[in-house]
């Protein structure tokens, strides 16, 4: 299963990627890393006002445009592409879609409008200091306050994107029926949010310590239709970062063939060299399977299979193929490069940051792989006991 493209799919695609490229160069993109907000605001406005893409997964009724995970996957793989620090990953591909397929009818109508028109930013805060997305291994608490109208929530969440900004702050946490999402107001009282020394300066992480920090329960209240949610939460995060790194790496191998066709060397292009046409063959074809596995999956997340089981296996081969995908391609770049693509001055670094540290946002290509074999029967139940670091 992949997309079909409508003419108006491609005509988003081409006036994203014109846009970026005029108003988001490389020198912006390092203008914006190194800034205070890690972003630029401006752009953030424009890309709500001018583009509309803040709210083109979102509901209309929620003053979204009605578009869904084949649309959002267009919009990150262009963002990849362009390697731009934005919070469009953490509050559109994280807490604008957790919001969508909460089934919370009051969280949607009270966070979504203002996400759509730029003036709310969010993110997901699960991970905590095992750096594991897998439920069970939540520490963070919810219990209700003393009036019993809303909930409490104490606990670390580790590695959260643009989590030192985020207006919302979806959390993860344990009650005593099992694990739930809770949305916390960036600034309310008990909130704690550290910026994150990390490898990749295009996007921020943070630590967020929680201590009692007043909250809102979202999505189904059941124990076991809550982690259904969860789970095709983490799958859609996957999801929609997979079609990032695919876009990651479509630019790294654009820019290896480029410096290939006009780096001459012993009077010929290195590209005419059998070993240079090798790297960007092998290359080519690592890209080429990591953007199917990642269109399969976003077509498999807008179908939304009632067997939640075909959507976690799309979801982790792409996790897979894409992570690995944009490393490769990341590393091949700077390889043909040679010495000026160890620069700091070349953009090669750039996305070699970014890939090694997409490759264990969501959980590690291994412990995705692990988890794919569980999904399909080829490891015993007892062998998932024993979870690695990072896995989903």
């Amino acid at each position: 299963m992949a997309p079909t493209f409508t003419e108006e799919h491609e005509q988003l695609r081409a006036t994203l990627r014109r846009f970026l490229a005029d108003k988001a160069p490389s020198e912006a993109v390092r203008r914006s890393m190194e800034s205070t907000d890690g972003h630029d605001p401006a752009l953030w406005r424009r890309m709500a006002d001018e583009l509309g893409l803040l709210g083109l997964a979102l509901p209309e009724e929620y003053g979204g445009l009605g578009g869904g995970p084949v649309e959002l996957g267009l919009v990150l793989e262009e963002l990849g592409r362009a390697l731009l620090p934005s919070p469009y990953f953490a509050t559109v591909a994280l807490a604008g879609q957790a919001l969508v397929v909460s089934g919370d009818e009051r969280a949607k109508a009270r966070w979504l409008p203002a996400i759509a028109d730029g003036s709310l930013t969010g993110t997901l805060a699960w991970a905590e200091e095992s750096g594991s997305w897998h439920v069970e291994d939540v520490r963070a608490e919810a219990v209700p306050d003393r009036g019993g109208t809303r909930d409490r929530v104490s606990g670390t969440k580790m590695f959260v994107v643009d989590g030192r900004s985020a207006d919302l702050v979806l959390v993860v946490a344990r009650t005593t029926t099992g694990p739930r999402l809770f949305a916390v107001e960036g600034t309310a009282p008990g909130v704690t949010r550290t910026r994150l020394e990390t490898l990749d300066p295009t996007r921020r992480l943070a630590r967020i310590d929680l201590d009692g920090a007043p909250a809102q329960a979202v999505g189904p209240e059941d124990a076991d239709a809550a982690a259904g949610y969860l789970r095709r939460v983490t799958d859609l995060a996957a999801v929609a970062l997979a079609a990032e790194q695919a876009g990651g790496a479509q630019a790294c191998l654009d820019a290896a063939v480029a410096y290939a066709r006009v780096r001459v060397q012993f009077g010929r292009p290195v590209g005419s060299f059998q070993a240079v046409k090798h790297k960007c063959a092998d290359t080519l074809v690592k890209v080429e399977a990591a953007r199917s596995a990642a269109y399969h999956a976003l077509s498999v997340a807008a179908a939304d299979p009632p067997e939640w089981r075909e959507r976690a296996a799309a979801a982790a081969v792409a996790a897979v193929c894409c992570a690995d995908a944009y490393t490769h391609a990341a590393k091949e770049n700077i390889q043909i490069h040679g010495g000026i693509g160890c620069t700091w001055e070349h953009d090669a670094h750039l996305h070699l940051r970014r890939a090694k540290s997409s490759e264990q946002l969501l959980g590690s290509p291994a412990a995705h792989r692990r988890r794919l074999a569980g999904l399909v029967g080829i490891s015993a139940p007892e062998a998932t006991k024993g979870r690695a670091r990072g896995n989903p």
